[in-house]
């Protein structure tokens, strides 16, 4: 996925007016399925018609068969905790007031990898995550995970 930036004061994440000042995500007609999904607080992957793969990121023909038969599917949302870092450097000042913050690399139940935020308390590697979202604009809202119950 590509991203675009807002700007804005080193203010946490919220610039002038209330604003978002992070990196936002370029939504394409490509991407759109999965941000439309998580603006209604779903974790949506692509799905291959034709053979069934389901895969991230999206492409325009599946990994697995070359078929363009896709198709966006809401999915389960879980997945455990692959790797994660902690960053304690802003690269864009809207991040300064979060430091430090988490990234983490998630193994979804259905099989992709995607990479997130991090949010509450460190897990172990291998511990379960849930997708928790954060509407950030009016058109973007972000997933992120936590540790499941």
């Amino acid at each position: 996925m590509s991203y675009g930036t807002a700007s804005g004061p080193a203010t946490g994440g919220v610039g002038p007016a209330g604003g978002y000042d992070k990196p936002l995500p370029k939504i394409t007609p490509l991407n759109k399925g999965f941000w439309d999904y998580a603006r209604q607080h779903q974790l949506a992957l692509q799905v291959c018609t034709k053979c069934g793969d389901i895969h991230f990121p999206p492409g325009p023909v599946c990994p697995k068969c070359l078929s363009d038969a896709q198709e966006w599917r809401p999915v389960s949302g879980r997945g455990r905790l692959e790797s994660w870092v902690e960053f304690h450097r802003a690269y864009w000042p809207g991040f300064a007031a979060l430091l430090p913050y988490r990234v983490c690399l998630v193994k979804l139940a259905e099989g992709p990898l995607l990479a997130s935020t991090l949010v509450g308390e460190t897990p172990e590697i291998g511990a379960p995550l849930q997708v928790v979202f954060d509407a950030v604009t009016d058109e973007v809202t972000l997933p992120k995970f936590r540790r499941a119950d």
